[in-house]
């Protein structure tokens, strides 16, 4: 349909739906009326007009319930929320049409003005001076008076849109403007053209020679850029490149430039080397590199003229920890009700009741529900000290020792059959006190069951109890589904007169691992950032509450969250005080109302990966206030592992979406992982769907069985980690003191080892590495060693597990109640998070894991690299992997008449086997 027919209809109005009208946010009405060109009614607690020329800027977002269609115009910023997708979409497809409608009649009436526009894009495209974007030729258009040149530099003008007739009549260098394909072939011949000028420039940079892809993206310079960079591929280089690269030019001036990082260390190393390139001071340095952090507050002071007066636990890495812990132990002495729920939560609800069917494979269930695996049999114990069959028993076991309720796990029974056969049975539980018996049955609400001939089972055993004339009651799965399944076991015994008393809290936080009271803190501490800047309420929380899987554990949760958010409100609230995130909001409204002037034409964001909302707005906000602005974010969405901590990997893997037209470049050639480890790392990654695709080249070529797996066996299943690492860096020491003419280029050197866990639980050294002749020895975190290289990188506990590689307890699915975009690829993060473990060494990497369950991680290591994974003693000594699946070791067996053969250590989930005597094949001995 022709813009021009668009409107002639009559006026349409956009309001949210009916329910989403009960909220607050929902409250607004926007009217798009053709007998009033050039503005659009909007009520929203008030009635204004907005100017078509003002708006900057329409994008669509999901909200935790509903779309969010954003406005962003000179001065303001307005939501309106409370939509369908499908409505969402509706109302930015009007908006867009009704804006370029009145932006094409404006061109066409100033004609007279359109031969100055003309000279100068002349001026520009002849001279081939520089790279064009939209915002180039827009910035030179509003040079010109009149509204035909507002209108021609508006950033929401679509040409493709523009009625042939009006298209027709424009001069000959509009095409620039009104063909993609023109100005894209000119940029692609500038880039060309360019990078051959520049050599000598790019040729000795930052005391390097930037690679191919590096000078093209310190050359592209479109409205919107994203630069994807691999682990180790220059990205730190480039950016310096970029700055040096618009000077040089005289694209900007330097207080022009923005670099805005998410450390003081990395701001630091930036200001320094981009001084070092300009061969000035960094206190006459004239761009301005620096943290979020100083950026929200720099913009305060500069228009409040005085700083923001933070909380004094904003600028301390634990501070925010130790005041939610401090809040939860105010709100457990003072609030009854609280203490209730968060000693159910921590008690009952340990982890998610997730049905088996979600899960790719049995394997997988019986691995996420088990604290440990012994022999391919879940384990899942309880307070109580009770081995149990599943999470819903484990659920009613915590909650029975929680009321210190007297019971039998599976006490055995005699019942006589109708024929007079004795039997004997194992009810669930039995409860000595009242002689109850209580079935906890695998059925659904329809009375079926996943399990063959499990309905007859239950019926026979009702029967049997009915006979004998027990006391019985049953509890079901369909129960634990509906949330009801505490709340009948507690009416059930209370009928029975069953006593209860609670444990203390003292008793309770004795009994709690230690690990799910601080995964809870660490949740909690995510969520109360999403609830704050999401302005969510608690009915929001509670209705996304029932469509998760464990629909009691989360609305549980989600009053818990609540009542600690509104603590640590409170808590700002009295001392007067804001944290970083109401900081950055402050800041955002002091751009978008116009009260800061900003003076930045070009902003570079690192490690854009890790950008939450919040921070992506203040990032829109400043280039949407000053016009023909530009963004360039350099990142690696493989190496997104700050989730926790609010970030969004979806605002860079669909940066377009939330940014606008972009330039998306890469840059695949790493200078740390030797080849065979940068590849097989980057084949691992991608198996996520969702990740950018990059084809990693390295200049290190590839070192053959670079990457080494130890199995380490130990008493009970639990191997000594500590121990084994200690004996590895030994004997790496010496092998390495005994070629050190290979690579000790001067007196006294040494090559580093990283050694990474997953949880500092696992820390071998207690903090004070050891000390070796040959190597640099230091201990961290996976995720604390993010941005850090080494020669040899050592993992422990490459193992499956709650707390191993990877971590189950991280995947929890109540950050989805806070979450509006949640990660649909199984452990996503988890799976970046041992890509940045695998990708710090440039020599070799060494995976310790359990030998009795090494870590699916590993089995998808050697479908990649095949036989240059190398399975290893401590000693160094070759291993027989079993060839099915990949992760088990063959070892030597008896059958019961004696016969010798080779089976698989992983059986019964691996039952390969091998006849005959154990020895190598022919494959294991090429591999030794």
């Amino acid at each position: 349909m022709a813009l021009s027919k668009l409107f002639s209809g009559g006026t349409r109005t956009h309001r949210p739906g009916f329910l989403a009208r009960l909220f607050p946010s929902g409250k607004w009405e926007l009217t798009l009326d053709p007998s009033l060109p050039g503005r659009i009614r909007l009520s929203q607690g008030g009635d204004a007009e907005l100017n078509c020329l003002d708006i900057v800027s329409i994008s669509t977002s999901q909200a935790l319930l509903w779309h969010t269609v954003e406005i962003r115009a000179r001065g303001r910023t307005d939501n309106l929320a409370g939509l369908t997708g499908v409505s969402a979409g509706n109302l930015a497809s009007d908006l867009y049409a009704f804006i370029n409608h009145y932006l094409f009649g404006l061109i066409g009436t100033e004609t007279t003005h359109l031969l100055e526009v003309d000279a100068r894009l002349r001026a520009i495209t002849e001279g081939n001076r520089q790279y064009l974007a939209q915002a180039d030729l827009g910035r030179a258009i509003a040079s010109v008076p009149g509204s035909a040149a507002a209108a021609l530099s508006h950033p929401l003008l679509d040409p493709q849109l523009m009625p042939a007739g009006l298209k027709g009549s424009l001069p000959a260098s509009f095409a620039m403007l009104t063909d993609p394909g023109v100005r894209h072939a000119y940029n692609e011949a500038f880039v060309t053209s360019e990078l051959l000028k520049c050599q000598p420039f790019f040729d000795d940079l930052d005391g390097r020679s930037l690679s191919d892809q590096q000078r093209e993206a310190c050359i592209r310079l479109e409205d919107n850029n994203l630069l994807v960079a691999s682990a180790g591929s220059g990205k730190s280089a480039t950016m310096v490149g970029k700055v040096a690269y618009v000077l040089e030019k005289q694209l900007y001036r330097p207080d022009e430039i923005l670099l805005v990082a998410f450390n003081k260390s990395a701001a630091d190393e930036l200001r320094t080397r981009i001084a070092r390139q300009l061969e000035v001071e960094e206190s006459a340095l004239e761009c301005r590199v620096m943290t979020f952090h100083a950026l929200g507050r720099g913009i305060i002071e500069e228009v409040e003229g005085r700083p923001p007066q933070l909380a004094n636990w904003v600028d301390h890495p634990a501070g925010e920890g130790r005041v939610i812990e401090e809040i939860i132990r105010s709100l457990v002495e003072t609030d009854p009700q609280f203490a209730r729920l968060w000693s159910d939560l921590l008690v009952v609800h340990p982890k998610a009741d997730i049905p088996a069917e979600v899960f790719d494979t049995e394997a997988d269930y019986r691995r996420y529900v088990s604290n440990r695996l012994n022999k391919g049999g879940a384990t899942i114990g309880s307070l109580a000290g009770d081995i149990v069959k599943s999470l819903q028993e484990q659920k009613i076991v915590n909650w029975l020792w929680l009321h210190s309720v007297d019971f039998e796990y599976e006490r055995q029974i005699a019942v006589e059959d109708d024929d007079g056969t004795v039997r004997h049975l194992h009810p669930d539980f039995y409860y000595p006190l009242t002689d109850t018996v209580h079935e906890h049955f695998a059925l659904n609400a329809d009375g079926t069951s996943p399990f063959a001939d499990y309905v007859q089972h239950a019926e026979s055993k009702r029967h049997a109890y009915r006979r004998k004339e027990i006391d019985f009651f049953e509890t079901t799965s369909a129960q634990a589904s509906s949330d009801t399944l505490l709340s009948t076991l507690e009416a059930e015994l209370t009928r029975r007169a069953v006593h209860f008393q609670r444990k203390s809290y003292a008793e309770i936080t004795k009994a709690v691992e230690p690990v799910v009271i601080k995964h809870y803190h660490k949740l909690v501490s995510t969520c109360i950032k999403h609830i704050r800047a999401s302005h969510l309420t608690l009915d929001m929380l509670l209705e996304r509450a029932g469509t998760l899987h464990d629909k009691e554990r989360a609305k549980l949760y989600a009053r818990v969250v609540w009542m600690i958010t509104q603590g640590y409100s409170q808590r700002l609230e009295e001392t007067r005080r804001i944290d970083f995130d109401s900081m950055i909001a402050d800041a955002i409204q002091l751009v978008e109302t116009g009260r800061y002037q900003s003076p930045y034409s070009l902003i570079l964001v690192d490690e854009f990966q890790d950008i939450s909302e919040p921070r992506a707005n203040l990032i829109k906000a400043l280039k949407q206030q000053k016009a023909f602005s530009k963004v360039f974010a350099v990142g690696d969405d493989w190496q997104s592992i700050y989730r926790f901590a609010g970030s969004d990997v979806t605002i860079f893997t669909q940066f377009e979406t939330n940014f606008g037209v972009s330039w998306q470049g890469r840059l695949e050639q790493t200078y740390r992982c030797n080849q065979l480890i940068a590849e097989t790392a980057a084949k691992f990654v991608q198996r996520n769907p969702e990740q950018i695709t990059k084809l990693v080249r390295s200049t290190r070529p590839a070192i053959p069985r670079s990457i080494r797996v130890i199995p380490i066996d130990g008493e009970r299943g639990r191997p000594n980690f500590a121990q084994a690492c200690h004996r590895l860096l030994k004997r790496l020491d010496i092998a390495l003191g005994g070629i050190a003419a290979q690579w000790r280029n001067k007196p006294g050197a040494k090559l580093k080892v990283l050694v990474l866990w997953r949880y500092n639980v696992l820390d071998p050294f207690g903090g004070i590495a050891p000390s070796f002749a040959n190597i640099e020895v230091s201990g961290l975190s996976f995720h604390r060693a993010k941005g850090l290289e080494a020669d040899y990188t050592v993992l422990l506990d490459v193992s499956e597990g709650d707390y191993g590689v990877p971590s189950r307890i991280e995947e929890d699915e109540l950050l989805n109640l806070v979450i509006p975009r949640p990660e649909t690829f199984a452990y996503a993060e988890e799976r970046r998070l041992f890509y940045v473990a695998l990708t710090r060494a440039s020599r070799g990497v060494y995976l310790f894991t359990n030998c009795r369950q090494p870590s699916r991680y590993i089995r998808e290591l050697c479908e990649i690299a095949g036989n240059e994974v190398r399975f290893e003693t401590i000693e160094g000594a070759a291993l027989r992997q079993c060839p099915v699946c990949l992760v088990g070791e063959m070892v030597e067996k008896r059958n019961r008449n004696g016969t010798v053969f080779c089976g698989c250590n992983q059986f019964p989930d691996c039952k390969h086997s091998e006849g005959g005597p154990a020895q190598p094949s022919a494959r294991l001995r090429r591999r030794a």
